[in-house]
């Protein structure tokens, strides 16, 4: 049996801009902060949440750096550091580990994609070049590609690749990975959704971007799920159902960005190509963080 990285409510951190599109890391640094002492058990920092994808290379590495810097080890720090470039991939993952991440976050290769063959090829040599352990990122939605049972059971052998984040949304799927995989990696729900059925097949917990304006709630139900309290736990997955499908009604992050600069915290906006919120989802939004006592 392989090490559990982390077990409960991972954070997937939006990166806060300032006016100029330069990165707030004085609000980072708050964010993180606050995240900590509020029960998240899990930084992961420069994914698809925080626009990893519109960073330049030293904005990237100056994030992870300064992310494990403020975690000061209180929880274990995770970077995004998949790409469609195995070499690249390689180079941002050794840059990440020398800095002092804790473990790797590894999206499966998109637009370019690969075959079967390819993905084990791929996660392989990330995974032999490091020495901390990585979550391999399934999320077909926006790669346009899927990790298959048979794939992700070859790559739990591999002693460096401990646990799949599992963002297709479906159940049966996540079912077949666990009873395939078992012991030899652990699953975080990559959905804030589906917490709790996951958790319910024996995940481990949740990457979260829930956690940005509900971090103890968050907390709270992936720690009833591993106490095997799933009724307390299913009455908050229902509890914050509808600011969970808000927060996800256009394309993330932008919706969660729009929630913490209505909440108080003043984040910026995203990066072109992501696009303000329209009004008629913000106004949604604005009344679900309203419903649960977040604004008035």
């Amino acid at each position: 049996m392989k090490n559990t990285l982390f077990t409960g409510a991972g954070i997937a951190i939006i990166t806060p801009f300032n006016e100029d599109g330069s990165i707030n890391y004085e609000r980072l640094g708050e964010m993180i902060d606050y995240q900590i002492e509020n029960g998240t058990d899990a930084i992961i920092i420069c994914g698809t949440t925080g626009e990893a994808s519109t960073m330049s290379d030293e904005e990237h590495l100056e994030c992870i750096r300064f992310a494990v810097k403020k975690a000061a080890k209180r929880v274990p720090v995770i970077a995004g550091t998949g790409s469609n470039d195995t070499a690249y991939a390689i180079k941002l993952s050794k840059e990440a580990e020398e800095i002092g991440a804790d473990g790797l976050l590894l999206v499966t290769p998109y637009y370019n994609k690969t075959t079967q063959r390819g993905l084990i090829a791929h996660f392989t040599a990330i995974a032999d070049a490091v020495n901390i352990p990585i979550i391999l990122y399934n999320i077909p939605g926006r790669t346009g590609m899927s990790i298959e049972i048979s794939t992700a059971k070859v790559l739990a052998k591999h002693k460096n690749i401990v646990a799949v984040k599992e963002a297709s949304g479906n159940i049966g799927y996540t079912a077949k990975l666990i009873a395939a995989c078992g012991d030899d990696l652990d699953v975080y729900s990559g959905n804030d959704d589906m917490i709790v059925p996951i958790m319910s097949l024996g995940g481990k917990g949740v990457i979260s971007v829930l956690s940005h304006v509900l971090p103890k709630e968050t907390h709270l139900m992936a720690q009833y799920c591993l106490e095997n309290n799933f009724a307390e736990a299913s009455k908050l997955q229902i509890k914050y159902l509808d600011l969970i499908n808000n927060l996800f009604a256009e394309v993330n992050p932008i919706p969660v960005k729009e929630a913490m600069n209505l909440i108080g915290v003043n984040v910026g906006g995203c990066r072109m190509p992501l696009y303000p919120m329209s009004d008629e989802n913000r106004e949604k939004l604005r009344a679900s963080l309203a419903k649960h006592g977040l604004i008035k």
